[in-house]
């Protein structure tokens, strides 16, 4: 019941009102920078952490046809570059979503970047996958293109990187816009404002935002998974993850207002049943971890041996589990071999969407 008022209360792509949850929320921190990040205070006069996925990989689409081809083929509607001030170029706007098979399981997570168009140019999207299925993507791309003018190339001259504030209370991403003056491309992460910035670039990310110094990528993730933000194929197992369960519509990665799409049927239904009995919800591991960690898909069980769902991925203590939402406040733990135990706490982030009940 908890769950079902929860998603009724998440407006279509943009997430709802407040949601009183009887648990501990996931609180706002300071990013805990490793080795790769030197000199990190701010009278140092870094103000930002970059951090480069080497992890994701950028597809490029173009044609006339591109935007009704990929309309038909994503969950969300299409980023269009934003108005510009004076004689500056548009602004550059990225959407989140997921591509689905035809049981609406999600493929591939993408982040998909609408390039502004001059006029002697073709519409062109940049498509952020993991970088493992770069090329299952492109064929999939290429399977569903047909007869329509769309040209599907990878773009390995560009590189993602992920910009994240040392201090979410003090740095101000309109100042990190209002001072990039780079060719790249820099837009706000679509998924929650606590995943800071998206910049695609040529050369050292680090080098391109103001105040910005490389970080360790370990403090990236250990960031995601403390917010609840799944990315990649870990995360999100291929032909497994069900969008909605992955809190698709939190991360403003769908909407229930657009025309057709693959794996539509099941996701439109779920929505307006209204009843998401599992969630994916961050967690943290207490107690002696096994040497090569916990193996995804163990199963998370309650103080009575009850099985309340399963572990599908993290990093050291921190993670992500997929859980019912109704067994999450009790005590929960994971049995390890040789009759170990190892305790999981489930939180919920303070950016979700919330309702009252």
């Amino acid at each position: 019941m908890a769950a079902a008022t929860l998603l009724r209360g998440a407006a279509p792509g943009r997430g709802g009102s407040a949601w009183r949850w009887q648990l501990r929320a996931a609180p706002r921190h300071r990013l805990a920078h490793g080795s790769g990040c030197q000199g990190g205070d701010r009278a140092g006069g870094a103000a930002w952490a970059c951090f480069p996925l080497r992890e994701r990989a950028l597809v490029r689409v173009r044609g006339p046809d591109s935007a009704p081809f990929l309309l038909g083929l994503l969950t969300n509607e299409l980023p269009l570059p934003g108005p510009a001030a004076d004689a500056a170029p548009p602004l550059v706007r990225a959407v989140y979503a997921h591509f689905l098979n035809v049981q609406g399981r999600t493929l591939y997570d993408v982040i998909f970047y609408g390039v502004p168009k001059h006029a002697d140019q073709e519409p062109t999207f940049l498509l952020e996958c993991d970088s493992s299925v770069l090329d299952a993507l492109q064929k999939h791309l290429v399977l569903h293109k047909i007869r329509r003018k769309v040209t599907v190339e990878p773009c390995p001259e560009l590189h993602v990187w992920a910009v994240l504030p040392r201090d979410p209370e003090e740095a101000s991403g309109a100042t990190l816009l209002q001072e990039h003056k780079g060719t790249a491309i820099l837009t706000c992460d679509p998924r929650t404002a606590r995943m800071g910035w998206r910049l695609l670039a040529q050369d050292k990310g680090s080098t391109l935002v103001p105040g910005g110094q490389l970080g360790d990528l370990r403090d990236y993730h250990r960031h995601r998974y403390l917010q609840g933000v799944p990315e990649g194929v870990h995360d999100l197992p291929p032909g497994v993850a069900l969008p909605l369960e992955s809190n698709l519509a939190f991360m403003n990665g769908v909407s229930f207002t657009k025309g057709c799409y693959i794996g539509q049927e099941l996701t439109a239904r779920t929505h307006h049943m209204g009843v998401i009995r599992k969630r994916l919800f961050p967690v943290q591991l207490s107690g002696p971890l096994p040497a090569n960690g916990i193996s995804p898909g163990t199963t998370v069980l309650t103080e009575s041996g009850q099985a309340a769902g399963k572990y599908r991925a993290g990093q050291g203590d921190v993670g992500l589990a997929l859980l019912h939402s109704e067994k999450i406040k009790g005590p929960l733990h994971i049995r390890t071999a040789g009759s170990g135990r190892v305790a999981l706490t489930a939180s919920v982030p303070d950016w979700w969407p919330t309702t009252t009940k």
